[in-house]
């Protein structure tokens, strides 16, 4: 197994299981919806589940994974201002909930490098 393969399918998995939860437990997504979004933050939860299922579909299948795994750093990328407000939001948590927060923003970066890098070594 090379490591753009397990790149790939661990890629795969954590867009796959993001998505799983957005559909079975909203809840918590749902508090971290911009508020100037047009219609109710539930929609985008799910609207963003279904992403990132689709995202993972594209990623899995050979043919799609380039697009996918595009398609993947774009929506990790249009989803930072969700962990942005999550972030100031929690301002007044206990520390280890604001640590959590806060921590998110700087993976960002990173995980949209690793869709990219998975989009590269696409056969």
């Amino acid at each position: 197994m090379t490591d753009s393969s397990r790149a790939t399918r661990r890629l795969v998995a954590l867009m796959a299981g993001m998505g799983a939860a957005h559909l079975i437990a909203p809840r918590p997504f749902d508090a971290i919806i911009p508020k100037g979004l047009p219609g109710g933050p539930r929609t985008w939860t799910y609207l963003s589940g279904v992403a990132e299922l689709a995202c993972a579909a594209a990623v899995a299948h050979p043919r799609t994974r380039r697009a996918g795994a595009l398609a993947t750093a774009g929506l990790m990328a249009a989803v930072f201002p969700a962990n942005v407000k999550m972030a100031r939001d929690w301002r007044d948590k206990p520390l280890p909930l604001r640590a959590a927060a806060y921590g998110r923003l700087p993976f960002q970066a990173p995980l949209i490098a690793w869709a990219v890098h998975v989009s590269r070594n696409a056969d």
